[in-house]
């Protein structure tokens, strides 16, 4: 079968190779997967640079998140188990986490009903709790996990507030419900919400980005509010200042979704089916910008690497898919 490899780590564009490959063998408790859809997720972009917080022995696959089909005909969405990634013909995945494909969605998008949608859902409802009527201020609102933040807030009931870099991806971040969009290249972030709130700030910030955006959550977040930390897409981690925290009252809470597939895996499941009732009825649809061939995926990752992309790109599989 042919599958995207990792041989040595570096720039995506520059390390994976289409190869020729011996078809996944599934080990205990794990299943055959024939993939149907691939997203690529920035995580695939650290795990080429050795960046992530799980290192696979190389030579690896990328491609974290897929929708499949089983070998009995089912149609499900996973997350592949590493080295075997979904940049692939063939994938494999543990047996428990496999879920069945939203009905609603076609393979992209039911895709990418996944770790976006998961993270989002975890973060703003299991972490942050957050309530109908409070404000939510989303960083990188454009991209695939910045819109599906987007979404869930508005389908919470939320006043949403969009940071992005960029025209272009302002009007992503509109079409997708933010009731303000912030660019960050031409605006003061900081004055345009407090502006926005009547001094007061935001409820919840979720801050996929790090680095200054962090810094500008700390000076925007209200009394009693919760910055909901998901990842460091900036590249720097910041160093936060507990005593600010303690004289505006915030809270700083962490999200690290993977966790809950071993503390808590019925809670992913839980999630899902909440997430699967939200597509069925549109308050919810993955925003997949764009669908290429498998040929184009080095070339997607580096996109995403690069951060300029909006939504998800979607690697799949047999006709169809146009580069």
């Amino acid at each position: 079968m042919q599958a995207w490899q990792v041989h040595e780590n570096g720039e995506p564009s520059k390390v994976m190779r289409l190869a020729e490959v011996e078809q996944p063998v599934p080990g205990e408790g794990q299943v055959l997967l024939k993939v149907r859809a691939a997203n690529i997720n920035f995580p695939d972009a650290l795990l080429c640079r050795g960046q992530y917080q799980v290192k696979p022995p190389l030579p690896f696959t990328p491609g974290l998140e897929i929708c499949a089909e089983t070998e009995d005909g089912r149609r499900v969405i996973a997350t592949p188990a590493l080295p075997h990634g979904g940049l692939a013909e063939y994938a494999v995945a543990d047996a428990a986490a496999v879920l069945p494909a939203p009905e609603a969605l076609d393979d992209a998008e039911a895709a990418a009903l996944h770790i976006g949608y998961q993270t989002g859902w975890f973060g703003l409802h299991r972490r942050a709790a957050l309530q109908a009527g409070e404000t939510l201020l989303v960083h990188a609102a454009a991209g695939g996990v910045g819109t599906a933040a987007v979404q869930l807030g508005k389908a919470a009931g939320a006043t949403v507030i969009g940071v992005v870099g960029g025209a272009d991806k302002a009007a992503v971040a509109r079409e997708q419900g933010c009731d303000l969009v912030i660019d960050r290249r031409s605006e003061d972030v900081v004055a345009a919400v407090k502006e926005a709130t009547g001094g007061r700030g935001v409820d919840v910030v979720y801050d996929p980005v790090g680095g200054q955006a962090y810094t500008q959550s700390t000076k925007v977040v209200a009394f009693e509010g919760r910055i909901v930390v998901v990842g460091f897409a900036s590249g720097t981690i910041p160093s936060p200042a507990l005593n600010h925290a303690l004289v505006k009252n915030y809270s700083i809470l962490g999200l690290h979704w993977g966790l809950y597939n071993t503390k808590h895996p019925q809670l992913i499941r839980h999630c899902h089916e909440q997430l699967t009732e939200l597509a069925a009825r549109g308050a919810v649809k993955p925003l997949v910008s764009e669908r290429v061939a498998p040929p184009a995926a080095a070339d997607a990752v580096q996109r995403v690497a690069d951060g300029v992309t909006t939504g998800r790109i979607a690697v799949l599989a047999g006709a169809g898919a146009a580069v």
